[in-house]
This record gives structure tokens, C-alpha cells and sequence, in this order.
């Protein structure tokens, strides 16, 4: 069965929140965690692979040329993964609001899931080493803190960088994604009307 993956909640100081986006109003439960990862937010778009192939969040997505990469590439993985695993991450084939020049791969992995559980970050990127997946960018793991969380906005490039991705380095369910996971995104992310699939494809280069 296929499954969307669920939503990511803003940090309270996110700028680029809409009206259609969700707050964490309380960030209370994941500063208390003992340890936690940052990744970079990259500007693609969130897919998932699973044993039957793959997906974008929109399950009722249609067919864009675009989406050929990740379709062969997931085509690859998919065999290894069990019913019930699910590997998430962000597919930077076509260009969106941010260029990107020299990524390490058109599929950036983030997270692993096993029947509902997202994994501890550790044991994730071992899984990603064994599937041949390259990880989303990390930007700090460690204990967190209103200051590490200050301290990563302020070195955000936002002429090249969408935000970041906060979450607990342990495993968690995910229906506590509310909780301990939440985003940070730059103000006015999106400054184009046509949508990237209405517009024509161009690709993001590669290292």
C-alpha cells in the first residue's frame, strides 16, 4: 500500500510559512531530546521508494518526463527493500526555486521508515550506505538548543539554501513527526507563479 509521507511542521521563527502551512507552536518536546541531526531542506521534490518502486508525495501524481531519473533509480532499490520500508527523500532532478550546480545526486536520502517507525539517524545512513543512497547534508548533530538553532539560521546561505530540517536523532514514530521533527524556510521561497511542473524542465547539474 502505498503511504504519503506526513507533514513537516515550521519552527515558530520560520519565515517561509504560508497560510496552507502548519506551526509547531511548542518546540518544547524536541529541544528536551538528548541529541538531534540537522540536514539542509533541499529544493526538490519529497519522494519515496518502496519494494513496489516509487512515489511522490502527491500519490495521485501524473506523469512529468522529469521523473524518468528517479523512476530508474528506484527501480535499483526497490528489490532490496522489504514490505514495510520505506526510504524518503528529495528528488533534485528538475530545477525549482534554487539552482543547484554540483549535487552528489539527483536522490538525496532523509529518512528511513520500517512499518511506521522512522529510524535513529545512525542506523539510516548505514541502511543509505547499503542501498547506495548519498544523505541530505548534515549541518549539526548534537545536543539542541535555542542558540544551535539561531546559530544554524544565521549560517544559512539563503541565496543557495532553502532552510533546514530538524529532527530527533533517535527512532520515533511517525505519527510524532508533529513533535519532533520541524522545518526552517527562507522567506519568499517560492518566487515564480508557474509551478516547476508547468514550466519548462530544467535539470540541476551534477558534481
Amino acid at each position: 500500500m502505498l503511504r504519503k509521507y506526513g507533514r513537516t511542521f515550521h519552527l515558530p521563527q520560520s519565515p517561509g510559512a504560508t497560510s496552507d502551512d502548519k506551526i509547531l507552536q511548542d518546540a518544547s518536546a524536541l529541544l528536551a531530546e538528548p541529541e538531534v541531526v540537522i540536514t539542509e531542506k533541499m529544493d526538490g521534490e519529497n519522494t519515496t521508494i518502496h519494494s513496489g518502486g516509487c512515489h511522490p508525495r502527491s500519490l495521485d501524481a501524473r506523469y512529468h518526463p522529469s521523473r524518468d531519473w528517479m523512476k530508474a533509480f528506484a527501480a535499483g532499490i526497490s528489490p532490496a527493500l522489504a514490505e514495510g520500508e520505506r526510504i524518503v527523500g528529495e528528488y533534485l532532478f528538475a530545477r525549482h526555486a534554487i539552482a543547484y550546480s554540483a549535487l552528489p545526486s539527483y536522490f538525496l536520502g532523509f529518512a528511513w521508515i520500517v512499518d511506521g517507525v522512522i529510524q535513529p539517524w545512525e542506523e539510516t545512513l548505514a541502511r543509505f550506505g547499503d542501498l547506495g543512497i548519498v544523505s541530505v547534508p548534515a549541518l549539526y548533530r548534537g545536543p539542541p538548543s535555542a542558540p544551535v538553532i539561531q546559530e544554524t539560521i544565521s549560517a544559512l546561505d539563503l541565496e543557495t539554501q532553502e532552510g533546514f530540517v530538524i529532527r530527533t536523532a533517535r527512532e520515533f514514530a511517525e505519527k510524532d513527526m508533529q513533535t519532533l521533527l520541524a522545518k526552517y524556510v527562507r522567506a519568499d521561497h517560492v518566487q515564480t507563479e508557474v509551478h516547476w511542473m508547468n514550466a519548462e524542465t530544467v535539470k540541476n547539474g551534477l558534481a
